[in-house]
This record gives C-alpha cells, sequence and structure tokens, in this order.
C-alpha cells in the first residue's frame, strides 16, 4: 500500500442483508429446536377439540345453521401463534455474548430485533396452516376457499408479531428467560375476556361490555369472518386495526428496550 493510497474497509451491508441473516439465522434455530414449535400446534389443536367437543351441540342447538367449528378455528389459531417468537433464542443470546458481538458489528441494531420478528411471522404462518389443516379434517369449510386460507394465516402472522414485542421487550430488559416464559400469561385476560368461546351477542353483564373493549374480540371477528363470511370489510379493517393497536404498544417497548441494552 502506498502513502497515497487508501485503507481498505469492508463495505457496510444493506439493511436488507442485515435482516435477513438475522432471521435466516433465527428460523434455522427454530428448525433445530422442534419443542419450540410442536408445543403451540398443539395447543391449538387441543383447544379446537375441547372446545367443539364440549360446546359445539349447545351452541348449534340454540342457533340452528351456526357452524361452531368454523367458529371456534380462529381461537384455536390465535392461541398458537401469540407468544410464538425467538426471544428466548435472544435471551440465550444475551447471556452467552453472542449479542454484544452482533451490536459491536456494523449491522443495523433495528435488524437485530426486525429479523427476529419476520421469522417469528414465518413460523406462525407455518403453524397456522398446521391447525388449520386439523380444522378442515374436522370438518370446518371456508367460504373463501383457497386464498382465505391464505389471508387467514397472513392475518395471524401479523398477530403474532405485534404481540411478540411483549417477549421481547422482556428479554432485552431483563435477559431472564423466566421472565420471557411467563410473558404468555399477560396474554390470558385478553384471550378469555371476549368472545373467545360464545358469539358476542351471547355474552351478558361485564363480561359483554369488556369484551367491546378487548383488541382480541375484532381480530377474532376478522378472522371469523374470512372463515365463515367471505370478504367483509369492515370486520377486516378491525381485525387490522386491533393489530396494529397492539403492535403499536408492545413494539415500541421492544424498541425501548432494545435501544437501552444497545446503549449500555
Amino acid at each position: 500500500m502506498t502513502a497515497t493510497s487508501q485503507p481498505i474497509r469492508a463495505r457496510r451491508a444493506s439493511f436488507f442483508a442485515d435482516m435477513t441473516a438475522i432471521s435466516m439465522r433465527a428460523l434455522r434455530g427454530a428448525l433445530r429446536d422442534p419443542e419450540a414449535i410442536i408445543p403451540p400446534i398443539f395447543i391449538g389443536a387441543f383447544f379446537f377439540a375441547i372446545n367443539v367437543g364440549s360446546l359445539q351441540t349447545v351452541a348449534e342447538s340454540a342457533a340452528p345453521g351456526f357452524d361452531y367449528k368454523a367458529f371456534q378455528l380462529p381461537t384455536a389459531l390465535v392461541l398458537t401463534v401469540t407468544g410464538l417468537t425467538r426471544a428466548l433464542a435472544l435471551v440465550l443470546d444475551i447471556q452467552n455474548g453472542y449479542f454484544d458481538k452482533l451490536t459491536l458489528s456494523p449491522a443495523r441494531r433495528s435488524a437485530l430485533l426486525l429479523g427476529h420478528m419476520f421469522a417469528d411471522f414465518v413460523l406462525a404462518m407455518f403453524l397456522t396452516l398446521a391447525v388449520t389443516i386439523v380444522a378442515i379434517v374436522a370438518g370446518v369449510r371456508f367460504e373463501t376457499g383457497l386464498l382465505g386460507i391464505l389471508g387467514l394465516m397472513v392475518v395471524a402472522g401479523l398477530w403474532s408479531v405485534a404481540y411478540a414485542g411483549v417477549p421481547y421487550a422482556l428479554a432485552l430488559k431483563t435477559g431472564n428467560p423466566t421472565v420471557v416464559n411467563q410473558s404468555f400469561l399477560i396474554f390470558f385476560p385478553f384471550a378469555f375476556l371476549t368472545s373467545a368461546l360464545v358469539p358476542e351477542d351471547a355474552l351478558t353483564g361485564w363480561l359483554a361490555t369488556v369484551a367491546k373493549f378487548n383488541p382480541v374480540t375484532y381480530l377474532l371477528r376478522g378472522m371469523r369472518s374470512i372463515v365463515s363470511e367471505g370478504w367483509v370489510l369492515v370486520p377486516m379493517l378491525q381485525a387490522l386495526a386491533a393489530i396494529s393497536f397492539i403492535g403499536l404498544f408492545a413494539h415500541f417497548a421492544a424498541f425501548a428496550a432494545l435501544r437501552g441494552r444497545t446503549h449500555r
């Protein structure tokens, strides 16, 4: 190298390349970690079978023509994909020092989190398809056909990523796997203080009031419209609004925790 030549420096990769590298690593880790994939599928299929087996006769006798299996599928899917994240893997990266190495690299800080979230979106779509196939075998039929199945997968994936901000915020803030594992408990009031088991017009008293203000009510309404009603604009927009509402607060917390950890 002559005195006038410039030093050789590595060219910084694009944001897309950073995010792709992180997401592919997260997906490979998920494939090597079947205990992170199989239990959510079992939970969704289990709740679908139990709820249909215990309430189908009562629900359909009270409302002739009502398809309770189709009604219960979105509930099963929400229980399947909520809290489905690679946040535990992120905690392990924090504990073994790998996350610190990434923060010292030229990789963009936001890609460290968004890459994991994209992997979560792909996994949620896969799990949604698996539970949906179980429901179709059980007799559920889509008014929107194959395109509706894809639409349901996308909505479930978006919801999974929206709520994923909660466990990622806890992972980055605490670096504690026990706290991350317990983050799903935060969702339980959202899951069952809503029309998860019976239609909204069957709810009474305080539960009807709470369900009216629960974002999950509108998420379920939109998903059920895809299965049983067709492409109805208003329920779909309500579902997307509910996802955006939860995602706004959860992701704000997650990126705030990311900034706090990278600044340490």
